[in-house]
């Protein structure tokens, strides 16, 4: 399994978050035990492989920093989708998105370009072209106002 593909499953996971009422650890242990996680190899090929304990480690960090940063990271999706109300943004959109903005706060070993592209990409896999542009266009904008910071 890739770092994408791990990324991805986080993904998956910070989408479950809307929908359940348990706390991240409990639903990563849930997701990641075997059988249920085997169950859904028919489903999406991303599940044909089970994480390494390195992956995992990335997933945990990932799927936990997203839970504990959610209002911050939907503050600056609200921010910077012009013209969108949060709640008009699909939810695997919001997850990819609130995912690519915590790794680029938070996640020291990816670079802002490499978790631009990862959500962009990740982005194309579920979504209309629109949608793409669109989360691009986010990212980019929160991107530059970053450097923007730092002069």
């Amino acid at each position: 399994m890739t770092r994408s593909e791990a990324r991805e499953l986080a993904a998956h996971l910070i989408y479950e978050m809307d929908y359940i009422d348990e706390a991240p650890s409990q639903a990563i242990e849930a997701r990641m035990e075997r059988e249920y996680y085997d169950g859904l190899a028919s489903e999406n090929d991303i599940y044909a492989d089970h994480p390494s304990k390195k992956q995992m480690a990335y997933i945990r960090t990932c799927v936990e920093g997203v839970s504990d940063h959610m209002s911050e990271l939907d503050e600056k999706i609200s921010q910077f989708s012009v013209g969108w109300n949060l709640k008009r943004i699909s939810r695997l959109t919001k997850a990819a998105l609130r995912l690519a903005i915590y790794e680029i706060l938070y996640v020291d070993d990816v670079p802002t370009g490499v978790a631009i592209n990862e959500c962009v990409e990740l982005t194309r896999k579920y979504e209309e072209e629109e949608i793409v542009s669109f989360v691009n266009g986010i990212l980019g904008s929160f991107a530059r106002s970053l450097k923007e910071q730092e002069k």
